[in-house]
């Protein structure tokens, strides 16, 4: 496979691990305040992503994919509310271990990375044509 052709499958896979991504973050951020059902339930726990890489036999290049998802094991943190049905009884409830500052920048990462790739398709379509445009014009 030509270089063109490769680097249009390498930043096609860095769309898809980012579109993944932005997904994560997004369902992170959504729950940042959802708490158990019962007193003294878990609450959501953040979930993380961990991406891979994969040799693609037909192109010879390396192609990055998601290659785990799964939820941070940190502590949750606790808050006084003693209002709140799934408090326990001492009117804690466990909340989230979902930090939005955190989330905010992988969000601000993932989407400027999605970008970047973004424009690595465009500018390789550009090349394809202009390489295209010189052929027919040498004939």
């Amino acid at each position: 496979m030509d270089p063109l052709s490769a680097a249009s499958k390498i930043a096609g896979s860095g769309l898809e691990v980012q579109a993944t991504r932005l997904r994560i973050v997004s369902e992170n951020i959504a729950n940042a305040r959802t708490t158990g059902d019962t007193p003294g339930a878990d609450p959501y726990r953040r979930k993380t992503i961990t991406f891979g890489a994969a040799l693609d036999k037909a192109s010879g290049a390396e192609l990055v994919n998601v290659k785990k998802l799964g939820n941070d094991q940190g502590k949750f943190i606790e808050e006084y509310d003693p209002g709140n049905p799934a408090a326990d009884q001492k009117g804690f409830v466990k909340m989230p271990n979902v930090n939005i500052l955190i989330e905010m920048a992988d969000l601000r990462e993932a989407n400027r990375s999605y970008d970047a790739n973004l424009q690595m398709i465009k500018q390789t379509r550009e090349l394809v044509s202009s390489t295209l445009d010189l052929l027919k014009s040498s004939q």
